[in-house]
C-alpha cells in the first residue's frame, strides 16, 4: 500500500468541498490557498470563471513591515486587504472555501480577518 502525501490528501478534500460550494454573481467564493512561504485569497465568480478581487502576502503594501508572509499575522492582513477590495467592488457576502485546509491558524485568522473587516459568511 502507497502512503498519499498530504498535498494529495488536501486535493481530494478540496474536491470534495468544491462539489458543495460554488461562487455565483450574487454571493461569490472567497477561496485561500497557502504555501509555506506565502498565502494567498481570491474572491471568484464561479459562473462566468472569473477573479473579482485577489490579494496575497506577494503584494509590498500588504506585508508591510512583516519579515515573512506566512504567518498568522500575515494571513490577517490578507484577509483584512481581500475584505476592503470587495467592499470596493460592491460584494458583502460570499461563501468560504477553505481549500481543503484545516480551519485552524492562518486559514482561521484570515477569515476572521475578512469577518471584522465587513465580509459576511
Amino acid at each position: 500500500m502507497s502512503i498519499d502525501s498530504r498535498r494529495v490528501k488536501r486535493g481530494r478534500i478540496h474536491e470534495r468541498i468544491r462539489k458543495r460550494v460554488a461562487g455565483t454573481p450574487e454571493r461569490p467564493r472567497l477561496s485561500v490557498f497557502k504555501s509555506n512561504k506565502n498565502i494567498y485569497a481570491q474572491i471568484i465568480d464561479d459562473t462566468k470563471g472569473v477573479t473579482l478581487a485577489a490579494s496575497s502576502t506577494l503584494e509590498k503594501d500588504v506585508l508591510g513591515d512583516l519579515s515573512t508572509g506566512g504567518g498568522v499575522d500575515a494571513a490577517q492582513k490578507v484577509g483584512a486587504d481581500i475584505a476592503k477590495k470587495a467592499k470596493d467592488k460592491g460584494i458583502t457576502t460570499v461563501v468560504y472555501d477553505r481549500g481543503g485546509y484545516l480551519y485552524h491558524g492562518k486559514i482561521k485568522a484570515l477569515a476572521d480577518s475578512a469577518r471584522e473587516n465587513g465580509l459576511d459568511f
